[in-house]
């Protein structure tokens, strides 16, 4: 007996189940966005100031070249064309002093976004996503609760309402598995076997219970529902050839035999055998389709006992 369960390996993104309290993170980003508006305005105010303060210093190097052409003419005095230039010199330096200005508030902005950026970062790492999309089938999380890496999952949820069916297959069994195998499964409640295919084959075995682990992807999982136990049948082999009913074979210190029956006559053949389905065995040498064999009670006749064989229907 196997039990279904969500496939554990899929990834991918999708929607959002749940978000964490991050009231503070709110009112920080509150607080950031109008420091952010405070620096756009500053960044205003020092643009204009870089325009005024450039305006002033082009008229002063005007004023300071009017009065330098006078003073060559003798209209103005030397110390007229002295403060002259002095104006024209701190008007300069009023330029770059509001230069300095506009950098820094314009720094101020990018230092806000950087902060409001990492406050976003914050608050979607406080939203809990799904992986996929599909119907969430536990809920361990719990109001209040530390979310760590190492606890136990928050939500299960089932893939687009896909099941796999995990056998436990026996030891033996386990070396004739492989990947890609159909599988027929069946159900208590269902009216018909589901189909589904072997996925992936465990390396490992259960020391205690000696059972090796099978996945299996199931085919269509309506009526199906997580924790269900099913019963799969592996198909590992598939051929047509030559068969006799489990019944008719026998055991010696030869191996497997049948009673093959010629002209009446008994006659104790050894068989190499191969697959056994459904109450029939394989025989892979020994035997040729034409010949007929005792089907039931050969543990009551002898090598070459004569009988009156009963035709068995034909299958």
């Amino acid at each position: 007996m196997t039990r279904c369960v969500p496939p554990s390996d899929d990834v991918a993104q999708g929607q959002v189940l749940a978000r964490l309290s991050a009231t503070a993170l709110d009112l920080q980003r509150a607080q950031l966005t109008a420091s952010l508006a405070s620096a756009r305005a500053q960044i205003a105010q020092a643009d204009a100031q870089v325009v005024e303060a450039r305006a002033a210093a082009d008229e002063a190097q005007r004023v300071r070249a009017r009065t330098e052409a006078l003073q060559v003419r003798g209209s103005a005095t030397q110390a007229a064309a002295e403060t002259a230039a002095a104006s024209a010199t701190a008007a300069e330096a009023r330029v770059l002093i509001a230069i300095e200005a506009q950098t820094a508030a314009r720094a101020q902005e990018a230092l806000v976004n950087a902060q409001i950026a990492n406050i976003d970062l914050q608050v979607a790492r406080t939203e809990i996503k799904a992986p996929v999309a599909g119907r969430i089938v536990a809920r361990n999380a719990q109001v209040g609760a530390i979310a760590s890496a190492q606890a136990q999952p928050m939500f299960e949820i089932v893939r687009d309402g896909a099941l796999e069916l995990r056998a436990d297959v026996a030891e033996p069994d386990m070396q004739r598995l492989a990947p890609g195998q159909r599988v027929t499964l069946r159900a208590v409640g269902l009216a018909a076997p589901l189909t589904g295919t072997v996925r992936l084959v465990e390396p490992a075995i259960d020391a205690a219970s000696r059972l090796g682990r099978v996945r299996i992807t199931v085919d269509g999982s309506d009526g199906l529902r997580q924790g269900m136990f099913l019963e799969a049948e592996i198909l590992v082999a598939e051929r047509t050839a030559l068969a006799v009913p489990v019944t008719a074979v026998g055991a010696s210190a030869e191996g497997a035999t049948v009673m093959r029956v010629d002209d009446n006559r008994v006659a104790r053949v050894p068989v190499a055998t191969g697959i056994r389905d459904n109450g029939w065995v394989e025989i892979v040498s020994g035997l040729e389709p034409a010949q007929q064999v005792v089907a039931k009670a050969a543990a009551f006749v002898r090598d070459g006992d004569r009988i009156t064989p009963v035709p068995a229907p034909a299958n």
